[in-house]
């Protein structure tokens, strides 16, 4: 069973606190979510397999570490997850990405798939599918979903997002539960479709669509 982490780094929750805040605007919105996102990157990223590696410096030879194993593909659901790709992409700058378009029909609140572009090495890679909100979870479930059709295993994939509500972390655990979920921060509940306190429309705020 994949695990649920909220990461209680007290930067994280000092700058999500920032971002909540309704009087912050579009540029700082944009550059808190993106380090927030190198934040979460730097914890999430802890249990990546390293190898012993000889390397020469100037003083002779040193018994060091490099990592080894599967390398990184980010895949931002489209499109508020692509607000957090550049933070990520900071700390693992050789990481490709793909990309999940999906958009939820305001009136049943369900979502619909139209664009994926992914890595023809997909399937051999680490990936973090990222996404500032887990709301129903049903985007997630689908982005995923779009994933294990193109031969990618459910346990080499690691969903990040800020903020979370219980009611889509249970949905995406019981949909796919070898996948661990890291979140910022886990709200009190949906209200309408949205998480409640929340920071309102992620991709509304990046964009300034609203």
């Amino acid at each position: 069973m994949g695990k649920f982490q909220v990461m209680n780094h007290p930067l994280i929750q000092h700058k999500l606190t920032i971002i909540r805040n309704e009087n912050c605007g579009t540029r700082e919105f944009r550059e808190v979510v993106n380090e927030i996102a190198s934040l979460l990157a730097f914890e999430v990223s802890r249990e990546m397999p390293l190898e012993d590696v000889d390397v020469k410096t100037p003083q002779g030879i040193a018994h060091a570490k490099q990592l080894s194993g599967k390398k990184v593909a980010v895949v931002p659901i489209l499109r508020a997850g692509i607000g957090m790709v550049d933070g990520i992409l900071d700390l693992i700058p050789a990481a490709k990405v793909g990309h999940i378009g999906m958009y939820r029909d305001e009136e049943t609140l369900q979502p619909h798939e139209y664009f994926v572009k992914l890595p023809s090495d997909i399937d051999k890679r680490q990936i973090f599918v990222v996404d500032p909100m887990l709301a129903t979870g049903g985007s997630a479930i689908m982005a995923i979903d779009a994933l294990i059709k193109r031969g990618v295993d459910e346990s080499n994939i690691k969903f990040v997002c800020l903020v979370a509500a219980p009611e889509g972390v249970k949905a995406l655990q019981e949909a796919h539960g070898d996948v661990d979920i890291y979140a910022a921060a886990l709200d009190d509940k949906l209200e309408n479709g949205y998480i409640t306190p929340g920071l309102g429309d992620a991709g509304d705020r990046l964009f300034g669509t609203k």
